[in-house]
C-alpha cells in the first residue's frame, strides 16, 4: 500500500473529508475495536499538549494498538543534538505510524518526506492542525446537521491560531461565510485571506466583540491568546484580555449556534458560559477521539467497508 501521510487538510478534498467524517461516525457508536491489533503507534510531543496527545494515545488504545513516544523531547536524544530527520529514521523502526507535534511550522512535511511510515501532523508551530480541523468539522456537522452554507465566527488569535488556519482550509467546499474578530495585532494574515479570495470563500473582518456581532453566527470558534507564540510579552499583555465570551452576550444569538474552542482556554470565555446549551467545546474535545480513530485507519489503509464489518467490537 502507498503510503498515506496526514499533514495538511489542504490535501483532502470534499469526498475524502466527508469520508473521514462517516469513519469517526461509526467510532463514536462503537469506539472500542481491534482493528490496530498487533500495530504500533509513536507519539512524539516536541511542544506542550494534554487533548490532543492523550486523544491519539486514547484512540490507538481502544484500537488495539500499542503505544511508544515521549511527550517531552528533554527526555529524547535531541538534547544530545540528534536531527529530526534521524529521530524519525530511527522511530520508524519501531512503529507503523508517527504521530508528531512540533514548534517548527513544516515540520511534519519534513517528517513525511524522510519517514518510511505515515507521518499524522498533531499541530506544527502556528501552521497546521489538521486532527484538530476533522474533530472541529465532525463537530460542526453533529450540531448543524450540514456544513453547508453556514456563517461561522473565528475569534481571537487569528494570526498564531493554526486550528483557524486548518478550518478555513477545510471549509472551502462548502461555501462558508467567515467572520473574523480579531485585534490588528492578532488578525488573520493576509496568506489565508488570500485564499478565501482565491477560492471564492466569503469573510468579514471586524474589531468589536459584541452580543450584537455575534447575532447571526452558526458557530461562535474562540481562541486564546497563545503567550508562548509572543516574542514581545507587553503585546501579549496588551492583547490577553481583549475578547472574553460572557454568557450575558447570549441572548440574542441563533437557538443552532454552538460555541467551539480548541482548549485550553485560559479567560476567553467564562465560566458561567459552561451550563449555557450553547456550549459544546467540552463535547467538542469528546469528538477528537472518534475523529483521531478514523486517521489511524486513514492512514494504514483501513477503509469505512472495513470498519462496517468489523467482527472485533468490545463492548
Amino acid at each position: 500500500m502507498e503510503k498515506r501521510n496526514f499533514v495538511t487538510i489542504a490535501d483532502l478534498d470534499k469526498e475524502q473529508l466527508l469520508y473521514l467524517l462517516k469513519m469517526a461516525g461509526e467510532f463514536e457508536r462503537h469506539p472500542n475495536r481491534e482493528l490496530l491489533k498487533g500495530k504500533v503507534v509513536a507519539t512524539l510531543f516536541f511542544e506542550p499538549s494534554t487533548r490532543t496527545q492523550l486523544s491519539f494515545q486514547t484512540a490507538a488504545n481502544r484500537l488495539g494498538a500499542r503505544v511508544i513516544g515521549f511527550s517531552d523531547a528533554k527526555t529524547s536524544s535531541t538534547t544530545k543534538g540528534e536531527t529530526l530527520k534521524d529521530t524519525i529514521l530511527m522511530v520508524s523502526n519501531y512503529a507503523d505510524v508517527i504521530v508528531m507535534r512540533h514548534f517548527i511550522e513544516g515540520a511534519a512535511q519534513y517528517a513525511s518526506e524522510v519517514a518510511p511510515v505515515p507521518i499524522v501532523n498533531a499541530g506544527d508551530g502556528a501552521h497546521m492542525h489538521p486532527s484538530q480541523c476533522l474533530l472541529d468539522l465532525y463537530s460542526i456537522y453533529k450540531t448543524q446537521g450540514t456544513l453547508e452554507n453556514l456563517n461561522i465566527y473565528l475569534v481571537g488569535d487569528l494570526k498564531y491560531g493554526r486550528t483557524v488556519h486548518s478550518l478555513i482550509m477545510a471549509m472551502r467546499h462548502f461555501n462558508p461565510t467567515f467572520h473574523f474578530i480579531a485585534p490588528k495585532e492578532l488578525a488573520m494574515p493576509e496568506e489565508y485571506k488570500e485564499y478565501c479570495l482565491a477560492h471564492g470563500i466569503r469573510y468579514v473582518e471586524h474589531s468589536e466583540f459584541t452580543q450584537e456581532e455575534i447575532a447571526d453566527a452558526d458557530i461562535l470558534y474562540m481562541t486564546r491568546v497563545q503567550k508562548e507564540r509572543f516574542s514581545d510579552l507587553m503585546e501579549y499583555e496588551r492583547v490577553k484580555n481583549i475578547y472574553i465570551l460572557h454568557n450575558a452576550m447570549l441572548g440574542q444569538v441563533k437557538p443552532n449556534m454552538k460555541i467551539m474552542h480548541p482548549l485550553p482556554r485560559v479567560n476567553e470565555i467564562a465560566y458561567d458560559v459552561d451550563d449555557n446549551p450553547h456550549a459544546y467545546y467540552i463535547q467538542q474535545a469528546k469528538n477528537g477521539l472518534f475523529a483521531r480513530e478514523a486517521i489511524y485507519c486513514y492512514c494504514l489503509g483501513i477503509t469505512l467497508d472495513d470498519i462496517k464489518k468489523d467482527k472485533t467490537i468490545i463492548g
